[in-house]
Formats: structure tokens, C-alpha cells, sequence
């Protein structure tokens, strides 16, 4: 449950009419400041990172905003319990829980399907035979399971409780996105006159994360870098969905340079894996260095370098 310091538009610091781009502004602005990278060891600072890639990831997407405001999910993204309303109410609408996916041009209308249940009954009874029962397929269960992004890339198994109050474990293959629906057979409502259950269809609602971003089966992140490294070139440890990996920069790398990282990226059904993909950022060092300093004093080509030449 969150509270009301978890608010997005709090903790990103804009109003609740802001638009799209000033949101997107405030999170850039925040997150160069938070990122773990930037303060490594401090915890505080990366608990608030987490808190506002939560918020952007919430508020950057119109349809989880708008439920927001409404007050239909929660900060986490998570659902809020609604007033429990009588099944004829959500019959036909789109939040129908008991809806099902089979087609029902072939099936009496409910009227007309109770009258013949009771009038096979009663035929039934007088005759002493069976031949009136009806047998039908249960009806379809609907619910929605939020995942965290890693859960959602890598697999992961997750428990459901169903209406009636029994729990069925839910198996994410890797490589699930936002929006799928597995299909749980016979974990439905029970059929009727011994005919077979019917389905649970899970949706998967697929939370952000604070450095990847998925683009299709291929992860994007930022690798912030020194300007050392981007000058003689390095190898550092990279983390990525598919765990740790050795990178090597090359020499002379600048901002915005991408290296390719074949493989670690979403696994796909078939056993192979998209591509993650690293844009490098360099940063300098967070107190200024005298040392620094005077070697660009003395840079004559450095400081005849115009950067913005030639850029528009």
C-alpha cells in the first residue's frame, strides 16, 4: 500500500496538470542527480532513484496515469479495491470478470436457458430419466498480475488467489511483456451438468526499471563513464538482464557512442536472445580536480575545439 509521500507527481516534484514533457524534464533532472552510478554507496540516494523511475514509468504512460487519477491503481501500479457490486452489474461490460472467450451465437439466451434447464428438470422428474440435462463449458476467469521488469524478462513463477479463495501458481515464461495473457486451462468456473471447466486468462502488467528500457527484444541503458576511460579506453563490468558482462571501451569513446552486447538481451521462445545495447555517458569527477583543471588551462587544442561545430 502506498501513502502519500509515494505520490509521483510529488516525488518528481510537477504539478498534477503537468504535461508530458515537463514530467519527463523534472525525472531527467532528478535522475542525473540520483543515479547510483553517481553515488556509489549511498543508499538513501538510490532508495530515491527507484521511487522516481516508478513514478515516471507511472506517470510517462497516459493509460496508467489517467487510472491514477482516478484512483483505480495506486502509486506501485497495483489495483485498488473496489465496492464489490453484484455479478448483473459487471455482465457485458468490459471489467466482466466471468466473461468468457468462447462464442455464444449457439447458446440459448439466459432466459430462455433457465427455462429449459427447469423444464428439462421437470420432464426429467416425471419420466425418472436423465436425458434432459444440459452439459456446458465453464466460463472464462479474467485477472490482471503486475511484474516487476526482471520477473518479467527473466521468468519467474507468481501466485494467484482466485475468487472462490484457492491459489494457483502462475509460471512467466522469460522473454514475457506488458500486456500478454497466459492462458491457465481448466483453472476457470466449473462447468455445468459435468461439463468441462473453463480457462483463467492471466494479463501481465509489467512495471519500469531504473536503468533498463526494453525496445522489442533488445535492452537499452545508459553506461556512464570517466573521462579517463572514454580517452585511453577501458574494460568494465557491465550489468545487464542476462547478469554481469566484461565491456571493452575503446579509446577516444564519446558521449552517446553505443556498443552492441550480443546476447544479453530478452530471451525469445526459440532459445536465442535480442541484444542489449550501452550509450555511453561521460561524467567528470563530482569535486573538482585542480589537476584537471590546470591541464585544460594549458590544452591549447582542447580549448580551440569547438564541439557544437558542424552539430546544427
Amino acid at each position: 500500500m502506498s501513502d502519500a509521500s509515494d505520490d509521483p507527481y510529488a516525488l518528481l516534484g510537477v504539478a498534477r496538470d503537468a504535461s508530458a514533457e515537463e514530467i519527463k524534464k523534472a525525472y531527467r533532472k532528478l535522475a542525473r542527480k540520483l543515479h547510483p552510478d553517481l553515488n556509489p554507496g549511498d543508499k538513501a540516494a538510490e532508495e530515491r532513484f527507484k521511487k522516481i523511475s516508478a513514478a515516471y514509468d507511472l506517470l510517462s504512460d497516459p493509460e496508467k496515469r489517467a487510472r491514477y487519477d482516478r484512483g483505480e491503481i495506486d502509486a506501485t501500479g497495483a489495483e485498488r479495491p473496489q465496492p464489490r457490486r453484484f455479478w448483473r452489474e459487471h455482465a457485458g461490460t468490459a471489467d466482466d470478470l466471468y466473461a468468457s472467450e468462447s462464442a455464444f451465437a449457439d447458446i440459448l439466451d439466459a432466459d430462455d436457458l433457465l427455462a429449459a434447464i427447469f423444464g428439462r428438470r421437470a420432464a426429467g422428474a416425471r419420466t425418472g430419466g436423465f436425458e434432459g440435462r444440459i452439459r456446458m463449458r465453464g466460463a472464462d476467469l479474467r485477472g490482471r498480475l503486475h511484474l516487476d521488469f526482471l520477473e518479467a524478462i527473466n521468468g519467474a513463477t507468481k501466485r494467484l488467489v482466485l475468487p472462490d479463495g484457492s491459489v494457483v501458481d502462475v509460471q512467466v515464461p522469460p522473454g514475457a511483456h506488458d500486456g500478454q495473457v497466459l492462458r491457465l486451462r481448466g483453472k476457470g468456473q466449473p462447468g455445468l451438468g459435468g461439463g468441462p471447466p473453463g480457462d483463467l486468462l492471466v494479463e501481465l502488467e509489467v512495471g519500469g526499471h531504473h536503468r533498463f528500457t526494453r525496445r522489442g527484444d533488445d535492452i537499452h541503458f545508459e553506461l556512464p563513464v570517466s573521462l579517463v576511460e572514454a580517452v585511453l579506453g577501458a574494460k568494465v563490468e557491465v550489468p545487464t538482464p542476462a547478469g554481469p558482462v566484461m565491456v571493452t571501451i575503446p579509446p577516444w569513446s564519446n558521449t552517446g557512442t553505443v556498443l552492441r552486447l550480443r546476447g544479453r538481451g530478452v530471451p525469445r521462445p526459440d532459445g536465442t536472445r535480442g541484444d542489449a545495447y550501452a550509450e555511453l555517458r561521460i561524467f567528470l569527477p563530482d569535486k573538482p580536480d585542480p589537476e584537471l583543471e590546470a591541464f585544460a588551462r594549458n590544452w591549447a587544442a582542447g580549448r580551440a575545439h569547438n564541439p557544437r561545430e558542424g552539430r546544427g
